[in-house]
């Protein structure tokens, strides 16, 4: 066997998420759907392409952040548009301070994305857009000059302009404008201060002069709809605004709305803590369908027995990213090659707990701290995972651990905001048996002095 144990690594980065629309990545995608509880991403297909391609809808997507969800979602971008649909995905990440969103943020990172996506279809003027910035850029002490060309020039942080005579153009503006709020929270206090009141008029905007125009466009070229999937979402923090109510709360419950007002499909991700809110009852008569879970690839039982089906998948993600042009038979044979005792791939794939980005984090610390030597020994894995532990346990106070005992011996969490923390610092993981949910501990935790077996 000749493996390049660079190249391993390479391919074991935490960091990366695959794109199995891409040749290389589906060499190192492995589908967990059985273990973790049903095919969530052919529901969200099946609704869109099967049961409700001409009525927009609205879904919510949720799991633990690193548990495989943006993979997934870009899965499911393939499959819509192999359904005949046009997706729109994005990270609003890279639109957004996570610390500080509003709903006008949400909106206008939705119309740019999609006018970007789209530009080629050459759309009329959206007016309202115009009219919608102008106003908003005298609410913010800026210089607007009406006509072809709008240049906004905001003191102290410079001009945006862009050209509202080619259609669709103005979605670069829109990105020049919200890059700019990002990245100054005074301006973005400004800009919401407009966007806020008049989210109603925007959203008709939205749908009126983007949205329809382009799905008649995209029907017209064969295409049966337009999809949008705004990744990350979840990552919004969960801080109080001015009035006092959540971040997550005040997005996902108060402006629910204008999340189901687009006139098109959407797909949202959640941040995980709602679904253990007290206001998740709220949330959930607001939408048409129950946030969709990505839960964890079970390692276990709830009774402690292993889960023979996770910890096979697991060792297949582990073992594609070293040999990913071998077949499976020949991937399990190398074991003894890569791994010193055979038995530590099963002890990294317990230690993980079914969370596919801390597995690849153990591995990728395992990798480098072997010198360059193969195979992996059991003995560095012990020494990262000793590591971890410690780096965790310093976070954690004595009332969590005594919350994290009660998790261990009961597989289950309640509704006390504690549990909501130990949840969203993936120090509890939810797992899914026969469509029914149970928690445990992070096992990276399990030999911590403070859990008693």
């Amino acid at each position: 066997m000749m493996l390049n144990i660079r190249d391993f690594y390479q391919r074991v980065n935490p960091s990366q998420t695959l794109d199995v629309s891409k040749a290389a990545d589906r060499t190192l995608y492995i589908d967990f759907s059985s273990v973790r509880g049903g095919e969530i991403i052919a529901d969200l297909r099946d609704k869109i392409a099967f049961f409700s391609p001409d009525d927009p809808t609205c879904m919510l997507f949720t799991g633990h952040i690193g548990c495989g969800k943006s993979t997934e979602l870009l899965r499911l971008k393939q499959e819509l548009e192999g359904e005949g649909f046009h997706v729109v995905y994005f990270e609003s990440s890279e639109d957004l301070d996570m610390a500080d969103v509003d709903i006008g943020d949400v909106l206008l990172a939705i119309a740019r994305r999609v006018g970007e996506s789209i530009e080629a279809l050459k759309l009329e003027q959206p007016r309202t857009f115009r009219d919608l910035l102008q106003k908003a850029g005298q609410l913010m002490n800026t210089e607007v000059e009406l006509g072809a060309e709008l240049d906004m020039t905001v003191p102290g942080v410079g001009q945006v302009g862009f050209n509202l005579d080619d259609g669709l153009s103005l979605a670069v503006g829109i990105g020049k404008i919200t890059a700019k709020a990002k990245n100054d929270s005074i301006l973005r206090d400004r800009l919401n201060q407009f966007l806020g009141p008049q989210k109603t008029r925007l959203l008709e905007a939205i749908n009126r002069e983007l949205l329809e125009p382009a799905i008649a466009q995209l029907k017209q070229q064969g295409r049966r709809g337009l999809v949008v999937i705004m990744d990350n979402l979840d990552r919004v923090d969960n801080r109080p605004k001015a009035h006092g109510r959540s971040q997550q709360e005040y997005l996902f419950i108060d402006q629910s709305d204008c999340f189901r007002g687009l006139r098109c499909h959407t797909i949202y991700t959640m941040p995980l803590a709602l679904k253990f809110s007290s206001e998740y009852g709220h949330l959930t008569q607001r939408y048409p369908d129950d946030p969709q879970v990505l839960s964890m690839v079970p390692v276990q039982r709830p009774d402690g027995s292993e889960c023979a089906e996770g910890m096979a998948l697991l060792r297949q993600m582990v073992l594609a990213r070293a040999l990913p042009d071998c077949p499976e038979a020949e991937r399990l044979a190398a074991v003894p090659e890569l791994f010193d005792p055979p038995a530590a791939l099963d002890r990294l794939c317990r230690v993980s707990g079914g969370h596919v980005r801390d597995l690849l984090r153990l591995l990728s610390a395992w990798i480098q701290k072997s010198r360059r030597q193969l195979p992996l020994t059991g003995a560095t894995l012990d020494q990262v995972i000793r590591e971890r532990c410690n780096e965790m346990s310093l976070q954690i106070s004595d009332p969590e651990w005594a919350l994290l005992q009660q998790v261990r011996d009961r597989k289950r969490v309640g509704g006390d905001e504690g549990y909501k923390t130990l949840i969203h610092s993936r120090l509890v993981f939810e797992y899914r048996d026969q469509g029914l949910s149970w928690f445990d501990v992070n096992p990276l935790l399990l030999d911590a002095k403070d859990l008693s077996p």
